[in-house]
């Protein structure tokens, strides 16, 4: 099947919209983070609330080590991203200690990885895409592409991806010869 699609914007904001008329807060806390986070994800379910908060607020950054990498990862928490995960911590009850999304099933602590694929193929359904194209790895590309799509500068999205090696970004993102020659076409000297 190859790599997974990115969503588009006009999807992001339907399955965000799906998701507040049908008050998921969990989901929609998950699928905010997932996106703003690009972070895999076995990181992303293993997440405590200590990660991202403190002194009880959400902070605008967090930075966690990578399971796969064993390095280092900042990411940036926006806004909205906030307020939902604010709203899913208060209605859950969480505490400092606790992992960010706990499972529901007692012989896990958090949510799994097969749970959290299950939640983003029916939310990628909900808003009428095929869900074949798409997986746990569409939300962390999604904001990684719209930031190369916009900006160009691939040591950016390097750096926010934790990658160690350029071409590792250049594979990730799809970059093929045309997009090299567009963004030349697109300079005088």
């Amino acid at each position: 099947m190859g790599q997974k699609a990115p969503l588009k914007l006009k999807e992001i904001w339907a399955i965000r919209t799906w998701l507040q008329l049908a008050e998921r807060t969990r989901d929609l806390a998950l699928f905010n983070l997932a996106i703003d986070s690009k972070l895999r994800g076995c990181d992303l379910v293993k997440l405590k609330v200590s990660d991202v908060a403190q002194g009880g607020r959400i902070g605008h950054r967090a930075i966690i080590l990578q399971q796969k990498t064993q390095r280092p990862v900042q990411f940036e928490i926006t806004e909205q991203t906030r307020i939902t995960l604010t709203a899913w911590i208060d209605r859950a009850h969480l505490t400092f200690g606790q992992f960010l999304f706990p499972s529901r099933v007692t012989t896990s602590e958090h949510l799994s990885t097969r749970q959290y694929a299950r939640i983003v193929e029916s939310r990628v359904d909900s808003v009428g895409q095929d869900s074949v194209a798409y997986g746990t790895h569409t939300m962390r590309r999604t904001k990684a592409t719209l930031i190369y799509q916009r900006t160009k500068n691939l040591r950016v999205v390097q750096l926010l991806l934790g990658h160690t090696k350029l071409g590792s970004t250049v594979r990730y993102l799809g970059i093929e010869v045309d997009d090299a020659l567009e963004i030349a076409e697109q300079t005088e000297v």
